[in-house]
């Protein structure tokens, strides 16, 4: 997929400022903190990819005790521990509050008013009592029966690309099925929800994958700049989008959600967009990545693919059992917006927490034989993948439902497919999934095991 977007040639100092604050400060002390042997910082890089494995990372981190303070920040492998800071009230998302430095407060001036998912009004990063008013107006429309509703139509899609890919598969020639599938599932199903017009959706479609690494931590400055010109560009296609739904209003979730109203009024049109752009930007990349991890998975472990086949009823377990092993967002963190407690350990107010959220879906206490895959395994939804609490992601069940969609059609189309050499990470830091994931129709010399895990 083509996602580059036109830049400028001289970049407004603010947008030079956002980059520098937001992700090239970051970047350079997590490099010289990992070099340090911080176990923050060196999770951080062997999630984007550096020479160490991330789980042999997390699982120092799970050794150190269930709270570790690093250099930067305390952190948690801990599943316990991880549901009680994300649950708390005494933590908040987002990020740190202007009155808790200066570069805090630069990031603030210089982020302007351009939409972004991590940033207010995203539910992301907002906070009772906006949050509560803001969240029930959206999961109005947002139901679990909304998404069951989007099945079948999830299905054709899933059909009309298995359709393509078996021309690609064609000649047993190998095909990138992150390209040709796990990225164009969610997308398309995202345009539907948002009530994108036919004509509109190749750029849309575009635009999405551009702004989807939004949500990461340490992007390079050219990075950056594609991100940010597409979430500018996003922003000023869906003020005429909702002008459009307000005015003759269809029959996807936007128009709904345009329309809701409760006691506290509808949202506001800085809000609607804020949902819009979190649905393109975290709807798209995590489903993404839960399909490749998913197809990874289940290729590398034929016997759990024989069993779903013997018994298709686990299929919705054994999305669970991806999201747990293998989920697509590895950590998140929280601000603690008061003196506590936590794990018995004293935090201030200010102090940032790292849940690991990979490490607590390993955590033996609670998983036992926490590294094998294992589609029916009993506790698999006690994982904390889509967070927990009051930021328990909005589109859960979309992605539930996509995950098994998705990939039970591709293995019930393809029931030989294989894994063929050429896999490799994202070098993502804080989301993971697949940049490529080649694969052919029949098993050969060529066809190992050879994702890089």
């Amino acid at each position: 997929m083509n996602t580059r977007v036109p830049m400028k040639s001289r970049e407004p100092v603010k947008t030079r400022v956002q980059w520098a604050v937001a992700h090239g400060l970051p970047r350079g002390v997590l490099r010289i903190a990992a070099r340090r042997g911080d176990l923050q910082g060196r999770l951080v890089r062997a999630g984007a990819g550096g020479a160490e494995d991330v789980w042999g990372v997390i699982e120092e981190v799970r050794a150190a005790g269930p709270l570790h303070r690093s250099g930067l920040a305390w952190m948690t492998a801990d599943h316990a521990v991880v549901r009680e800071v994300l649950t708390s009230r005494d933590f908040r998302g987002g990020l740190p509050r202007a009155e808790q430095g200066l570069l805090v407060r630069l990031n603030e001036w210089s982020a302007g008013q351009v939409l972004h998912p991590v940033r207010p009004p995203s539910l992301l990063a907002t906070e009772p009592p906006d949050h509560t008013r803001y969240r029930r107006l959206v999961t109005k429309v947002f139901t679990n029966r909304a998404v069951e509703r989007l099945r079948g139509r999830t299905e054709q899609i899933a059909a009309e690309l298995l359709d393509r890919l078996a021309e690609e598969l064609d000649g047993g020639r190998p095909a990138d099925l992150v390209e040709s599938y796990c990225a164009q599932l969610p997308v398309t199903v995202i345009c539907e929800i948002l009530g994108v017009p036919p004509q509109d959706r190749p750029r849309v479609l575009e635009l999405g994958a551009a702004a989807a690494a939004s949500l990461d931590l340490g992007l390079s400055w050219r990075e950056f700049r594609t991100v940010d010109s597409a979430l500018r560009e996003f922003d000023t296609w869906l003020s005429g989008h909702l002008a459009q739904l307000r005015t003759y209003p269809g029959e996807d979730l936007m128009s709904h959600l345009v329309q809701a109203r409760d006691e506290g009024g509808a949202l506001t049109e800085a809000e609607l967009k804020a949902t819009a752009g979190l649905v393109l930007v975290a709807g798209f990349e995590t489903t993404v990545n839960l399909l490749g991890n998913g197809v990874a998975l289940l290729c590398e472990h034929p016997d759990q693919l024989e069993q779903l086949r013997e018994r298709p009823d686990l299929w919705p377990n054994a999305v669970e059992e991806v999201l747990r092993l293998d989920p697509p967002v590895m950590l998140t963190g929280r601000t603690a917006e008061t003196d506590t407690t936590v794990a018995g350990v004293a935090i201030h107010r200010g102090a940032v927490i790292t849940t690991i959220l990979a490490g607590a879906n390993r955590d033996p206490k609670v998983f036992a034989d926490s590294t094998r895959f294992d589609v029916a395994r009993e506790s698999a939804r006690e994982h904390v993948s889509f967070s927990a609490g009051r930021h328990h992601c909005l589109g859960a069940s979309l992605a539930r439902m996509e995950g098994e969609v998705g990939l039970r059609a591709l293995f019930d189309r393809f029931p030989e497919l294989r894994l063929a050499p050429g896999a490799s990470r994202r070098r993502t830091r804080i989301l993971r999934g697949y940049e490529r994931l080649p694969v052919l129709l029949a098993a050969s010399a060529d066809a190992r095991r050879t994702v890089t895990r």
